[in-house]
């Protein structure tokens, strides 16, 4: 078991370096491996209208799906509240895709989520993703 989280200056780094990590690499870059360093091996994701995700493999072949069939051009996370919760940290936020399908005008698509990120290997991951497209 690790230690309780302490909400300060650090572990706020810690968390905009992982969302930093999911916008530069994967959505700009495309380079999906590094949802490995993203996500928790037992991790799930709960995609609105959508079966419940779980594990590593399958995150990373759902969002290279989706990335690459919307073309993601770009991604903002913006965090609201931060909340911590035992072992872990809730965080509340809005994010903003960008996106350019193949023969359509670009879009963007606004959304709100929760993240759960637990410490796994000494990084700050995303544990329990959930997220819903605003109306």
């Amino acid at each position: 078991m690790s230690a309780t989280p302490q909400l300060d200056a650090g572990l706020r780094a810690a968390m905009q370096q992982t969302n930093n990590l999911f916008v530069n690499e994967v959505v700009k870059k495309r380079n999906f491996a590094a949802l490995e360093q993203v996500y928790t091996a037992g991790a799930r994701i709960l995609p609105p209208g959508a079966p419940m995700i779980s594990g590593r493999q399958a995150i990373i072949d759902f969002w290279s799906d989706l990335v690459q069939s919307v073309n993601a051009t770009d991604a903002v996370l913006t965090s609201v509240d931060v909340i911590l919760a035992g072992d872990g940290v809730v965080e509340i936020g809005s994010a903003m895709l960008t996106m350019e399908p193949p023969g359509q005008a670009a879009a963007q698509l606004n959304a709100k989520y929760v993240v759960y990120w637990l410490q796994e290997n000494g990084q700050w991951k995303w544990h329990v993703d959930i997220w819903n497209p605003n109306a």
